[in-house]
């Protein structure tokens, strides 16, 4: 019976519209384009604006009782172009409409986009056709009809040099940042004493110079490819986002934080930990036998038996490099970790001279480990940090996350002058220069960190420390406070109140320096309608390092400050906060996942919506949801740069 009330139903909404789409002067405008997003994949984009006064349905159904009246069909050539499902963007509105015998319609009254993905290669182009059949409301009446659309779909533009590089800046940095820790990992321990007696037995069991460079070269290609491969296969199985969605779960985190402190506990030589020593028995086994494969085990060998020294290095540069979001990012860090560490190894067999000039081995080496115990020990408190922000715990806020921190550089400080002693330790008869300015340097950074307790930025290290809004006594804070008042007094008849203030999520979340921003983004879109300004799109992370960093270096400025405040609703979405969607703004993505939590919302929305899943990202958008630049713009510490960027973003939305 309800099929057929149903059927019914449209057959005299049909109907009706014949009758009354005449009296309606263009109710709805269509407008129907082709784009590709950075990476250049391809897709159709179809935007109606809405008319006042006039609803036109959606072409989406999310519940079982819903119903939808406009539909996008496409003509069957473009059928083997399509991938994945068409999607819905817009100020949705839901109601049970008593037309409909109380079924569930969702409409739209300013605007909305459908975008449709397609099987397009970066090189290929296409010709798309269709047919929009719509439908919307105006009063008691009903017009609709059909537009047909041809849009040609042309090649993505080659990428030019210098977009190149700035792309990829970032994974540039940490490929550096990686091979240097790479070659610090070498004054370990457990790998600096193999140095030389490796390097000899290459050039002297070899027949020939020649033969022992080669084999000294592939011992190093090895170590190298031992460290690359598995991170590569990891991505490959399990997708891109996998390093990503593992080094930002709250779990994970936790994982993490137990992991760095059992290992700066063996650090400071309490045990050691190491991988069973059947492995390396076997891997010692097979490299006995000689020739490419021997050397190959050989180096697997060295991985294996120097694990208690570079796992906990290995697996902070995985957690940091990870969190960018781009599959590349720890492929590229573990390359450049494995060439740091294995590039004594190759340069000592071509210059066999200078391990006459090499130190030898002793106590500074377990010097070395104790230290990075210490550093271990700061690093766990990180991973412990960004759980207890997830969580909003508020047991490691900023200032007791800065003295646990002051007393951990304290008392490196303490190790390196001999005032701390461990029971492995060697004596040492006196303090050498080397360890007296490692002192200094350690009880610099204690000292600066101290302003950090009455609320300094600490720009330096932003990006380690705990959202300053976790402070309790913050007096870098209250000087933005004491100017919002002052503001207040002298524009208390200002627009602003004709926004409403942020309602959603403020109980949890803040925004830096006294900022009014909003949590949810259709409050967001409400306040910049009301105000008649831009959304500032800001996606962040409770454990976005970034993040905190370019609120620190470029937010903190007065003239950023300003163009903030004064130009922009500032929309701030976590793509990582714990707290769960009401049960009726929980749904199913396009890829079959559920989604529970406000930041699987946030991300799966920045993800479907520009592509992107790195943080942080600024986009900027207009009053119909629409972007103001294609630019996505991350971190970036240029002031000037991010200053003139918002400036051009505020003047385009002037012109429209």
């Amino acid at each position: 019976m309800t099929n057929f009330f149903k059927a019914f139903f449209l057959i005299t909404v049909f109907l009706i519209s014949l009758t009354t789409t005449a009296q309606v002067t263009k109710p709805v405008q269509f407008s129907f384009s082709s784009q590709r997003d950075d990476s250049g994949r391809a897709f159709i984009s179809i935007k109606a604006k809405v008319q006042p006064n006039v609803e036109v349905y959606s072409a989406k159904r999310k519940l079982p009782d819903e119903v939808f009246l406009t539909s996008v069909d496409f003509d069957s050539t473009a059928k083997k172009f399509l991938r994945d499902s068409l999607t819905e963007q817009g100020n949705v509105k839901t109601s049970k409409d008593s037309a409909t015998g109380g079924m569930t319609v969702r409409f739209f009254t300013d605007s909305v986009e459908w975008k449709q993905p397609l099987q397009l290669g970066k090189q290929d182009s296409a010709v798309i056709k269709g047919t929009v059949t719509w439908l919307a409301r105006q009063a008691d009446a009903f017009p609709g009809g059909e537009e047909s659309f041809s849009i040609k779909v042309k090649a993505a533009p080659p990428l030019t040099f210098s977009s190149t590089i700035v792309a990829n800046n970032s994974l540039w940095s940490n490929f550096l940042l990686c091979l240097l820790t790479g070659l610090l990992a070498v004054l370990t321990p457990c790998v600096f004493p193999l140095v030389p007696v490796t390097v000899s037995f290459f050039l002297k069991r070899s027949k020939s110079r020649s033969e022992g460079l080669r084999n000294a070269i592939w011992y190093s290609l090895s170590i190298i490819l031992i460290y690359t491969i598995p991170t590569l296969i990891l991505t490959l199985i399990f997708g891109d986002k996998t390093l990503y969605n593992i080094s930002t779960h709250p779990v994970s985190n936790l994982l993490f934080f137990a992991i760095f402190i059992v290992f700066a506990i063996s650090f400071f030589g309490a045990f050691d930990i190491s991988l069973p020593n059947s492995w390396a028995n076997k891997s010692d086994e097979k490299a006995s036998r000689g020739g490419f494969s021997g050397i190959f085990f050989m180096a697997l060998t060295l991985v294996i038996v120097s694990f208690s020294c570079t796992g906990p290095i290995v697996g902070t540069l995985l957690g940091q490099t990870s969190t960018q979001g781009v599959s590349a990012a720890p492929i590229l860090g573990m390359l450049g970790f494995g060439l740091g560490l294995a590039l004594p190894f190759s340069l000592f067999a071509f210059f066999p001279s200078m391990l006459k000039s090499l130190p030898k081995s002793g106590g500074w080496l377990n010097t070395v480990k104790v230290s990075f115990g210490f550093i271990e020990l700061a690093l766990a408190m990180k991973f412990l940090s960004n759980v207890d922000l997830a969580y909003h715990w508020r047991l490691l806020d900023r200032d007791i996350f800065l003295v646990i921190w002051i007393v951990i550089f304290s008392l490196l400080g303490l190790y390196l002058l001999g005032k701390l002693k461990f029971s492995h330790d060697s004596d040492m008869p006196y303090l050498s220069v080397p360890r007296f300015f490692l002192a200094i340097a350690s009880f610099c950074f204690a000292l600066y960190l101290f302003p950090g307790l009455w609320g300094a930025p600490l720009k330096g290290i932003g990006g380690w420390l705990p959202h300053p809004s976790t402070q309790d006594f913050n007096l870098h804070e209250i000087k933005y406070q004491l100017d919002d008042l002052k503001k207040a007094g002298i524009s208390s008849g200002s627009t602003a109140s004709a926004a409403q203030p942020p309602k959603k999520y403020t109980d949890k979340l803040h925004a830096p320096f006294g900022l009014t921003a909003y949590f949810d983004l259709d409050e967001g879109m409400a306040a910049a309608k009301a105000l008649n300004k831009p959304v500032m799109l800001d996606f962040t992370g409770h454990s976005c390092a970034n993040c905190r960093k370019m609120e620190a270096e470029v937010w903190d400025d007065p003239q950023v400050m300003k163009r903030i405040q004064d130009n922009f609703v500032l929309v701030s979405l976590y793509v990582d906060e714990s707290s769960e969607l009401p049960e009726n703004e929980q749904y199913t993505n396009k890829n079959g996942e559920k989604i529970t939590t406000l930041g699987q919302k946030n991300l799966d929305y920045e993800v479907t919506k520009f592509g992107f899943n790195a943080q942080p990202l600024y986009m900027f958008l207009d009053l119909t949801g629409k972007p103001l630049s294609d630019i996505k713009y991350g971190y970036d510490s240029d002031i000037k740069k991010f200053t003139d960027h918002l400036e051009t973003v505020r003047k385009t939305f002037e012109s429209r």
